[in-house]
């Protein structure tokens, strides 16, 4: 099997040794085959054939961790930022609680390439920040390296995206029903901390129901409105989701299998998650749906292989995840600080500092889409 990797991922790895200048690593995966499949075709250069399904099927699992490309992205005042792409190479099949401990090992050991490239800062995107969130003294090798999850940046382009909308419907948020499904992650309280004192009202679910409550009692000492439900929305939950207008999924979702039932006529509703959570079945035609959470670098991005279109996969140009953009914002502001660390510290306070730092350089809210393209064109903008 050994040999079979090797011609896999024939050319060096990026990045193991320190070099001139590692300003942010960014840990990611890919949640698709077909995604991991474009990125094995890179990596085996565009002389020689691409895999079949079956052999990348095999082999995937077999990879090591390791920094794929070098990364370096540009502020509007002048600034620059350089840094590295680790790929954990976690099969998109192997998400599931089954290779937790699997996969925590893996984002361990693209830490550790990215502590020996020299990055001053890490990002840790899709489910290597869900995996670690909390548990950062897991990522040993540390030295003068630090890491965020980046789930701040998320939520601020979460809710600027849900703002945003609201404006292009001639939707009244303040009389909104709100719904966020996975309400108990490091995102999905975040986004309810920031959005429960604009709306009427707000549904929380997730598995959790002890967790469920507290934040609750949190957000009730404000005045606000809230009941919660576990489940994932299903058969006797679905009530629960017809009630709202304004929906986040943000679930710690395996794969797209999210049915929400019925919901109200017109919802707005926001798919967050990395993988997608709402299935490709569910049926919600009168529903404008959006996927939240991403930014887009009006500075410009490049990497070296090129990897243009396959580790940003959107039909709008450097466009990024909120989590992997934050590392990047921290680096041009040279603020190199473990900004988002632990489930349940985002705040409104914080999320307005991270989203200045990141406006500050030219990094905002992404243009809206879906699956059947964008939402509505528009220029470069914040959402206030």
């Amino acid at each position: 099997m050994g040999g079979s990797v090797a011609g896999v991922v024939e050319r060096e790895p990026i990045g193991e040794a320190p070099v001139e200048q590692v300003d942010f690593a960014l840990i990611g995966h890919q949640e698709s085959w077909r995604a991991a499949a474009d990125v094995l075709a890179v990596l085996r250069g565009p002389e020689r054939a691409r895999l079949e399904d079956d052999d990348i099927r095999d082999i995937l699992p077999w990879i090591p961790p390791r920094a794929v490309c070098h990364v370096e992205v540009g502020s509007i005042v002048d600034a620059k930022a350089r840094g590295i792409y680790i790929d954990s190479f976690i099969p998109p099949d192997r998400l599931g609680a089954a290779y937790v401990h699997e996969n925590t090992g893996r984002v361990r050991a693209a830490a550790a390439c990215a502590t020996r490239a020299g990055a001053k800062i890490v990002s840790l995107g899709g489910f290597s920040s869900i995996l670690i969130e909390g548990n950062f003294d897991q990522l040993k090798e540390r030295h003068d390296t630090v890491f965020t999850t980046g789930n701040t940046l998320t939520v601020g382009f979460i809710v600027q995206g849900i703002k945003k909308m609201c404006a292009l419907e001639g939707r009244n948020l303040r009389k909104s029903t709100l719904l966020i499904v996975g309400a108990t992650g490091d995102v999905g309280s975040g986004c309810a901390r920031c959005l429960a004192p604009m709306v009427k009202r707000v549904l929380l679910n997730a598995r959790n129901l002890e967790r469920l409550r507290k934040l609750a009692v949190e957000l009730q000492t404000d005045g606000v409105q809230v009941e919660v439900a576990t489940g994932l929305l299903e058969n006797d939950q679905r009530q629960f989701s017809s009630e709202a207008d304004v929906v986040i999924c943000a679930a710690s979702l395996a794969s797209p299998s999210l049915l929400l039932g019925r919901i109200a006529p017109d919802a707005i509703l926001c798919d967050a998650g990395y993988p997608k959570n709402l299935s490709p079945s569910a049926e919600m035609p009168s529903a404008k749906v959006f996927f939240g959470g991403l930014g887009q670098v009006a500075g410009g991005l490049t990497f070296a292989p090129d990897f243009h279109g396959i580790l940003n996969r959107h039909p709008f140009p450097d466009v990024v995840h909120g989590c992997l953009l934050e590392g990047m914002a921290l680096a041009l502001d040279r603020r190199f600080e473990p900004f988002s660390q632990g489930r349940g510290f985002i705040t409104p306070e914080r999320v307005e500092e991270m989203e200045t730092i990141a406006a500050r350089h030219g990094i905002y809210l992404a243009p809206l889409y879906n699956t059947d393209g964008p939402v509505k064109d528009g220029p470069l903008h914040r959402v206030a």
